[in-house]
């Protein structure tokens, strides 16, 4: 199974890809695509401000015509367009560089257009803001169906990611069908956290995942002795950190592993392996709350899970894509390898027999889903039929 690779360039096609495998419609992205095929071709960083008009140009159209829904009383239709309004505006937001004229604007609409979707299409999340020692966690937290506590899955971003896109990854809708609430969080250095709080990464991770620990106590319809932990692609590293650090979590996955992410900069300033983003070296900065690449490397030294990893004693899941370009597979063995002390640990190679082989599964997520689903209803007493 390939990626989607519409574009000359991978970072170009790897959002185009994430935002098909998100729920964005083929016919919307063809159009949105094709008047910028030719701005591609001048590299990852170039033609971006087209790429936004494209997309925000389609988000916004999509708001009209759910206005127009809307007034004829149709909400879930209205709710159907602002999803995939919010998702394209998300994208063209992603893709632009720190600073970058409209980004703050378009990163607003598309948050205005998911919470609108959320309340017409009566959808199953609510937003919640978790209180961090310096500002707050927004989340999005969806609860699994039924009367009683039932288990609740801690779900973080990557570098680049938001909790609307953990959202669309539908991790929480088939957690909720086995019975397990999710809790899909802006962590510190991500989403509204960094873009509204200027709240940066912070690698140790237990920080800010025991704070969302804390709220998940306070919950009548939460089982606090069945909690778990995953992130996708940087949530390799946080995920794994924090049910280190973090004794309530009685289980963990990652979806894609990150083990040590540090080294993974020393390979990316040898132009070694894929970037996520564009303007790659200023979003992390950015990210990190640094003032240059010295400082970046520096407040980075943490990312690395080498000699932490014994410390896990609960089942422990371990996935990634035999062909990511961005992460080495090796950093799974890595990871696996170190987990010395878990009752029950897994590594599972997605290949091209089934798909999933890209960069945490952005060539098709249906199986890292499924997986991650499964392993947590079997790890928190919920259900796989």
């Amino acid at each position: 199974m390939a990626l989607f690779e519409y574009f000359p360039n991978y970072i170009w096609n790897l959002s185009v890809a994430i935002a098909m495998e998100s729920g964005g419609q083929i016919g919307e992205i063809i159009d949105m695509c094709q008047p910028i095929k030719e701005a591609a071709a001048a590299g990852d960083d170039a033609g971006v401000p087209q790429f936004m008009k494209q997309w925000a140009a389609m988000g916004d159209k999509l708001q009209e015509l759910a206005a127009e829904d809307e007034a004829k009383g149709r909400n879930f239709s209205a709710s159907n367009k602002l999803e995939r309004a919010s998702l394209y505006l998300f994208t063209a937001e992603r893709m632009q560089g720190h600073g970058h004229p409209g980004r703050t604007e378009t990163f607003a609409k598309a948050r205005n257009a998911f919470d609108r979707s959320t309340k017409l299409g009566s959808l199953n999340r609510e937003r919640v803001e978790i209180q961090l020692d310096t500002g707050t966690m927004p989340a999005i937290w969806t609860k699994a169906p039924g009367d009683g506590k039932k288990p609740a899955v801690v779900f973080c971003n990557g570098l680049d990611s938001n909790k609307e896109l953990l959202y669309w990854t539908r991790l929480p809708e088939e957690l909720a069908r086995r019975g397990i609430s999710t809790l899909c969080v802006d962590q510190p250095g991500t989403g509204e956290a960094l873009r509204l709080q200027n709240l940066p990464v912070d690698p140790h991770s237990e920080s800010w995942a025991s704070k969302a620990v804390d709220w998940l106590e306070t919950q009548d319809n939460v089982d606090a002795s069945k909690l778990g932990m995953t992130g996708i692609s940087l949530g390799g590293h946080f995920a794994p950190r924090a049910v280190a650090y973090e004794p309530r979590f009685a289980s963990g996955a990652v979806w894609g592993a990150n083990h040590n992410w540090r080294e993974v900069q020393d390979k990316r300033m040898k132009r070694e392996g894929e970037n996520p983003v564009p303007h790659y070296w200023a979003h992390v900065m950015w990210a990190f709350g640094a003032d240059n690449m010295e400082d970046f490397l520096e407040k980075s030294t943490d990312m690395n899970l080498n000699g932490h990893m014994d410390r896990i004693k609960v089942p422990f899941l371990v996935t990634h894509g035999s062909n990511d370009r961005q992460i080495s597979v090796d950093y799974a063995s890595d990871l696996y390898d170190q987990l010395v002390n878990s009752p029950r640990r897994e590594k599972v190679i997605f290949t091209p027999r089934e798909g999933g082989v890209e960069h945490v599964g952005a060539d098709n997520m249906s199986y890292g889903r499924d997986l991650l689903s499964d392993w947590f209803g079997e790890t928190l007493g919920g259900n796989t039929a």
